[in-house]
């Protein structure tokens, strides 16, 4: 491949397109910044123009795949609209949903080991996907007496485990992990189960 050299015009996005490739087949600390930069066609000296170094690279892909997953999150919330239910359960299909379509962001943002508070972009970007499922959960309780309500952001904190366990187990090939029952039927009725144990949804809801 002929070296692109310094003059490209948009080298940072383009060693992240070639470490999302990278990361797809090797994993997230399965490649250097060497494979980066030869695979974008240029030195790795001109790699740190752009990046601090491989955990930086990380980081900015990290941050991309939680901008897409939040713009897929709120498209899936507005999709529900005006059910409050039909939104928060779209949310939690949107999970499944990104973690097929861009494999190489979502091991970035979530298996990489990655400091969430290292890097203030990184951070507002997670926090954007969060809001979206907390302002879904928030209005799924909206008819329980404030007394009694559970906090927002602990039952969206559970349905983003549960999303995040139906992943990794049944979406990305967990060696053993077997079942006869489509992951997203497996998050449906988890999340039905678990709403209607809070209190959220009436039990024939």
């Amino acid at each position: 491949m002929p070296k692109r050299g310094y003059h490209h015009g948009n080298l940072r996005q383009a060693l992240v397109d070639a470490a999302l490739k990278l990361i797809t087949e090797k994993g997230p600390q399965g490649f250097t910044i060497s494979e980066a930069a030869k695979a974008a066609g240029v030195t790795p000296a001109a790699v740190y123009r752009h990046f601090q170094g491989r955990e930086d690279l990380l980081a900015e892909i990290a941050r991309q795949g939680f901008e897409i997953f939040a713009d897929l999150m709120e498209h899936a919330y507005d999709k529900g609209q005006p059910s409050a239910l039909a939104s928060f359960e779209a949310t939690g299909r949107a999970y499944l949903a990104f973690a097929r379509k861009f494999p190489g962001h979502y091991m970035a943002m979530f298996e990489a080991g990655l400091s969430m508070n290292a890097n203030p972009d990184l951070a507002r970007a997670a926090s954007r996907a969060t809001a979206i499922l907390e302002k879904a959960a928030a209005e799924l309780s909206q008819h329980i007496p404030p007394e009694r309500r559970p906090p927002p952001a602990m039952f969206s904190a559970h349905i983003w485990a549960l999303s995040h366990g139906v992943v990794e187990l049944y979406t990305r090939g967990t060696p053993g992990a077997r079942t006869p029952f489509p992951p997203e039927d497996l998050l449906e009725s988890g999340i039905g189960i678990y709403l209607r144990g809070l209190g959220l949804i009436p039990p024939d809801g």
